[in-house]
């Protein structure tokens, strides 16, 4: 796992040790940001860096039993309203409480707030956006998240595009923002015999696309591929791990487009690494 966020922050990571750091996102359930929180917030946890996760409600509870299990402790502090003063004096109230020495904001709603508590407890902030440009469409969010970027000590994209977008979005200079790609823990090794779940044989040929079934993710774009492709590669098989609403729309086009026996749909799964 990657904890290079911290990195430009504290002068290196042998600094981080003994450091309490808190995790805050808006959402509690199996996506990738918060996968990604869950993970990063464990890795440092087993490394010395005790974690305190700020969450402004219990929704699906997923992310909190994530953490729990790895030692961190998760604390919920409402968020009763879009523009809330209130919550960022809680937020910093909390991190003061808790002897935070460092916060780390994921997506928007959280690098907004995460920066001006974090300005009001006197503690650096990091801020990681994860793909959505929920904040690009309205002019009041883009200059909501220029105002906590500025108040902000280091800004992590996850990807080359969205990083470009940042810097196109928000006027933001090159070197405001850091690339560091999520990543995902080896599999040791370790096979989860995916073909034989789905009836497949060895010389099948599968296409893998992680990603909860939302419009954003593309998949529609998978399943028009697969469409064209087959009469070329009659053994492609394309297999999602991912939950969402789209489930039974893109069984439906698949099986519009006569490749319903080709796309795959695995659901939730807790062992990408391995697939």
């Amino acid at each position: 796992m990657k904890i290079a966020p911290f990195g430009f922050v504290l002068g290196g990571l042998r600094g981080l040790t003994g450091v309490r750091i808190a995790h805050l996102i808006e959402t509690d359930g199996p996506g990738g940001a918060e996968r990604m929180l869950s993970l990063l917030a464990a890795e440092l946890q087993r490394g010395g860096c005790p974690g305190v996760a700020f969450l402004p409600a219990r929704r699906e509870g997923w992310l909190e039993a994530e953490l729990t299990s790895a030692g961190v402790t998760v604390e919920y502090v409402p968020l009763n309203r879009p523009f809330s003063p209130r919550f960022a004096r809680d937020l910093a109230a909390a991190f003061r409480r808790h002897r935070v020495a460092l916060a780390h904001s994921h997506e928007f709603t959280m690098a907004f707030y995460g920066a001006w508590a974090a300005r009001l407890a006197g503690v650096p902030h990091v801020i990681t956006m994860h793909g959505s440009r929920y904040y690009a469409a309205r002019w009041r969010r883009r200059l909501a998240l220029r105002a906590a970027i500025a108040a902000t000590r280091g800004v992590v994209a996850v990807s080359r595009a969205l990083a470009a977008s940042l810097r196109s979005d928000l006027w933001l200079p090159h070197h405001r923002v850091t690339v560091v790609p999520s990543g995902v823990r080896s599999p040791n090794g370790v096979t989860t015999g995916l073909r034989a779940e789905l009836g497949l044989g060895p010389a099948d040929r599968l296409v893998l696309a992680v990603g909860n079934l939302y419009p954003v993710k593309g998949h529609r774009d998978l399943v028009s591929a697969l469409a064209q492709l087959v009469p070329r590669h009659p053994t492609l098989h394309a297999v999602i791990a991912g939950r969402g609403e789209l489930e039974i729309p893109l069984r439906d086009e698949a099986a519009t487009r006569g490749v319903g026996g080709r796309l795959h749909l695995l659901g939730l799964r807790g062992d990408v690494g391995s697939l």
